[in-house]
């Protein structure tokens, strides 16, 4: 029997968007509301698969969620790209006037900033979860605060939407990975990206030259985000995402890193979502 997945956030949240668009609208779901959570759900073998979001187009990347990956030894088996959309809802027959407070996620309240200079009455109040707080008003017929969530949650809980689409950027893209307990995707006809981490000596060239060995090998860098090692001052992890038309030359980058780099280690080999 197939497990549910898991997700940080509730139905209608984007997690559950996604889960919805990447696997099927049928499929059952673990509700979160911290991604330590959602980890502990696949290592407890509550979930085979769970979902997490890595990076946004306009608020960079959730930098610890790079670590949960790799601190508990799990593979990123895919990825998907959401649209995001952030509508403004509340209960029926009120307008943004009677609005006294919106709740959300931090991040969208941040991705909404110029919308909320314009309303200046309205006090901003941070949530665990965007889908969340539109359950809560729905539930216990909270007037006077709305929330920032999707269409789909606005249409799960009977909200109206008093405006639509607030985000600053029009063009907003938040990229979510699935991860495993373990790689599963052999095919190597599919596999055309990848992610990984290491580690180098602080000097001089060093990040270059292994930069270099990249491009020798044709693979594009689309991703580098470095992180400090707590327990090493001053010294740092890179995590790098790549894509690649041939396998093998992906192969041969990965032995020549793995003798250039400290602690090498791939964090998943995947289709890229967007070819």
């Amino acid at each position: 029997m197939k497990k549910p997945i898991a997700i940080q956030g509730v139905k209608g949240s984007f997690h559950h968007e996604v889960v919805c668009n990447y696997f099927d609208n049928q499929s059952d779901v673990v509700e979160c509301m911290t991604f330590d959570t959602v980890i502990k759900t696949l290592l407890d073998e509550d979930s085979d698969e769970i979902v997490m979001a890595l990076e946004n187009s306009i608020a960079g990347s959730i930098i610890p969620n790079y670590a949960l990956i790799d601190n508990n030894h799990l593979s990123i088996v895919g990825e998907y790209y959401l649209d995001i959309q952030h509508q403004l809802m509340a209960l029926n027959n009120q307008a943004i006037e009677d609005i006294k407070e919106v709740h959300s996620h931090p991040m969208a309240l941040l991705q909404c900033k110029a919308f909320f200079k314009a309303h200046s009455h309205i006090k901003l109040v941070e949530a665990k979860d965007t889908a969340e707080v539109a359950r809560q008003i729905s539930e216990q017929q909270l007037k006077g605060i709305a929330a920032i969530a999707s269409k789909t949650a606005a249409a799960l809980y009977g909200l109206n939407i008093l405006a639509q689409s607030i985000q600053t950027i029009k063009e907003n893209e938040t990229r979510f990975v699935i991860v495993k307990r373990v790689q599963d995707n052999n095919n190597q006809a599919l596999i055309n990206k990848a992610s990984f981490k290491f580690e180098l000596e602080h000097k001089r060239g060093s990040l270059a030259s292994l930069l270099n060995v990249l491009s020798d090998c044709q693979l594009n860098l689309t991703k580098i985000q470095s992180l400090p090692k707590i327990d090493t001052p001053w010294k740092y992890a890179f995590f790098v995402d790549v894509t690649f038309d041939a396998y093998k030359n992906y192969e041969k980058a990965k032995s020549i890193m793995t003798i250039m780099a400290e602690n090498f280690k791939v964090l998943g080999e995947y289709k890229n979502a967007k070819r």
